[in-house]
């Protein structure tokens, strides 16, 4: 009987897959091009974050967020469709891929940061390129990229702010990757699997895998189809972003109201938060629910003039 995997809405994973008895699943750059299609659509569909990809010719990895709660059910409808177009087009019988997907747990940023730098990495320990950058099938050229448009409506399939805000500069970005000289990841053998993170954090991550819980939210989230970022992870890249707690957002000031509706925007939009649910947290507590709708649309119009003045 298989272990349940161990995972929960937030957490942070390693995926890797590769093909059956190893033998190659991207035969040409068009394989790759379809499986990026795939990797786009269905991460959008089921609401899960990517934060880096490597394509090789007979496995991928990823760095992703269950942030949806369904990433079984992203990586079977990715690689199951993989499978049948690859199927299709090459004949054949039998599996494309070795097993189910493998998955590591990362622990948090820090661990993050070493997860993405290994995966940008996999092609220069390959022997492939010697600069990563140079890699096309990665996502490693994406990030500092000043071409790359970072609307939501851009079909980018990285989240490349996130990125951006946990490496800092794109000088650290490229120092951090070229400078990560091992061919395996830091990972920790556990009575749970495997983690990228320490000891301690397997505690934790028990308390959060709860499956019969999990099950529940699972039915609730079918119903009506729709995904969202936990409103604390929201919270945190708000105040990673700014530099400052919600609590030290002066609203007296016009600079402090203006951060007020850019996060009501993001808990509304990210977080499918209900005005009735926003009203409820301090930083909005003196609005009357009302008026959220009119803020909600000067913080819609305030990021929209943010992005024409980059264009």
């Amino acid at each position: 009987m298989r272990r349940a995997r161990i995972t929960y809405q937030g957490a942070y994973h390693h995926v890797m897959n590769r093909g059956y008895e190893g033998k190659p699943i991207f035969q040409k750059n068009g394989d790759k091009e379809v499986f990026l299609d795939l990797l786009n659509i269905y991460s959008k569909k089921l609401r899960i974050r990517i934060f880096a990809y490597c394509i090789m010719d007979n496995h991928y990895h990823l760095i992703l967020e269950n942030s949806s709660g369904r990433m079984s059910d992203f990586l079977k409808q990715l690689n199951g469709n993989y499978g049948r177009i690859y199927r299709k087009g090459y004949g054949g019988k039998g599996y494309v891929f070795q097993d189910r997907y493998k998955s590591i747990l990362i622990q948090n940023d820090p661990y993050l940061i070493i997860a993405v730098a290994y995966v940008l990495n996999n092609p220069v320990n390959c022997g492939i390129t010697k600069k990563f950058l140079e890699y096309k099938w990665s996502s490693a050229s994406l990030i500092f990229n000043a071409k790359i448009k970072k609307s939501k409506d851009d079909p980018i399939i990285v989240d490349i702010r996130y990125m951006e805000d946990i490496f800092e500069t794109k000088k650290n970005f490229i120092k951090t990757v070229t400078e990560f000289d091992t061919k395996s990841l830091p990972i920790v053998e556990t009575k749970v699997g495997k983690i990228v993170g320490e000891e301690k954090f397997v505690s934790k991550a028990i308390k959060k895998f709860d499956r019969r819980n999990n099950k529940e939210s699972m039915e609730r989230k079918r119903i009506n189809d729709k995904y969202f970022d936990p409103v604390k992870k929201i919270i945190m890249e708000f105040e990673k972003k700014h530099k400052l707690k919600i609590e030290k957002v002066n609203i007296a000031k016009h600079a402090g109201k203006k951060l007020r509706r850019e996060l009501l925007f993001y808990l509304r939009e990210n977080g499918g938060l209900k005005y009735r649910e926003i009203i409820k947290i301090d930083l909005f507590s003196d609005l009357k629910i009302n008026s959220l709708g009119n803020l909600y649309q000067k913080a819609k119009n305030d990021l929209d003039e943010k992005k024409k003045s980059k264009k």
